[in-house]
């Protein structure tokens, strides 16, 4: 992904290389382009990224552990520890759905870069999602088989439509009345 002039991610469309060979798939985190063919470890790879989401969540969980017993040992009351608890359950909510419709369409980079921040509080919920989506496919694949798929057909139906050398083409003869 490239980045606005403000510091926004914008999202990227396959690239066309110099030479003219077609559009190049996006590279996806952990799987580089091996989605296109499900090639060089692809599974291996798919089985990895959930084992780590679902082991760095749980790890996450335990810090929060610790966190929620500090609060326990400072008696700061019931009212805080319900809220605390309530702020990381609703925000790890929220981190899940965002994360999980990013897989299916492009999202806005404002409201991105507006949520980082509730998205980074339920970390948890990304985590999750990320497992989840793992066990399907690479986390983003369907997407970005799409707009892969989209991308040759376009530059297929534009480099059909420029074959052959127009100057070599027979100019229509103009008939003698």
């Amino acid at each position: 992904m490239s980045e606005n002039t403000d510091g926004t991610p914008t999202p990227a469309a396959p690239t066309v290389p110099a030479g003219g060979g077609g559009p190049q798939p996006e590279p996806i985190r952990f799987f580089g382009t091996t989605w296109v063919g499900h090639d060089n470890g692809y599974g291996l790879r798919r089985a990895g990224v959930a084992v780590g989401s679902l082991a760095t969540a749980a790890a996450g969980c335990f810090v929060l552990r610790f966190g929620y017993q500090g609060l326990a040992i400072a008696d700061v009351g019931g009212f805080v520890n319900i809220l605390v608890v309530a702020m990381f359950a609703i925000c790890s909510a929220i981190a899940f759905r965002r994360t999980w419709e990013g897989y299916s369409r492009r999202p806005d980079p404002t409201t991105e870069a507006q949520l980082r921040s509730l998205k980074a509080i339920g970390f948890i919920g990304s985590l999750l999602a990320y497992f989840f989506r793992s066990l399907t496919e690479a986390p983003g694949e369907k997407l970005r088989r799409s707009e892969y798929e989209t991308a040759l057909t376009q530059y297929e139906r534009r480099r059909g439509s420029r074959t052959g050398n127009p100057a070599a083409r027979k100019k229509p003869s103009k008939r003698r009345r």
